[in-house]
């Protein structure tokens, strides 16, 4: 009778382990999502901040240049005009940035970070504004990484055999 009744406690117990583990996937996914959400309203924000400022950056720049120009000529200084170039480089990047292509060429430019070396198989995973990631390639990316760095303490030997049990689930 102990038998089975430790029988389909084990049987429970599996259950309420895939259910855990089904729901800590969810979570997380949902919470990439919401973070990614989160990173494009933040770059909406940073873009219409930039365009609010270049109303107000180019109403200063239009008069500086105007009072300038007409300051080198009435005095007959071209060294009063000297000011306008470097201003007109500001306003063309804060053209390009609100209206230019300035944020995609940063995303395309962006360098791995050294806690993330790059490596041809994951490049595209985690390459933000491109694609959503899911659990699993995030475990599988930590797995990966983790592989790579030596393991000299117990603790890393843990979190790779943890990381591995939990990836053979998925």
């Amino acid at each position: 009778m102990g038998f089975m009744l430790s029988k389909s406690m084990d049987q429970n117990f599996k259950k309420q382990q895939e259910f855990m583990l089904h729901n800590a996937r969810l979570q997380m996914e949902r919470q990439i999502l919401m973070q990614n959400q989160m990173r494009e309203r933040q770059m909406a924000m940073q873009i219409a901040w930039s365009r609010e400022f270049l109303k107000y950056y180019g109403t200063f720049f239009s008069l500086a240049a105007l009072g300038l120009t007409i300051g080198a000529i009435k005095k007959k200084k071209p060294v009063l005009f000297a000011p306008v170039v470097p201003l007109s480089f500001v306003l063309a990047y804060q053209m390009d940035m609100a209206y230019g292509t300035l944020i995609y060429r940063m995303r395309a430019n962006q360098k791995p970070s050294k806690a993330y070396p790059p490596s041809d198989k994951l490049k595209d995973t985690l390459n933000v504004g491109k694609q959503n990631c899911c659990c699993s390639q995030l475990l599988q990316y930590r797995v990966d990484v983790i592989s790579t760095i030596p393991t000299a303490d117990h603790h890393s030997l843990i979190s790779v055999s943890w990381m591995k049990a939990i990836t053979s689930f998925l």
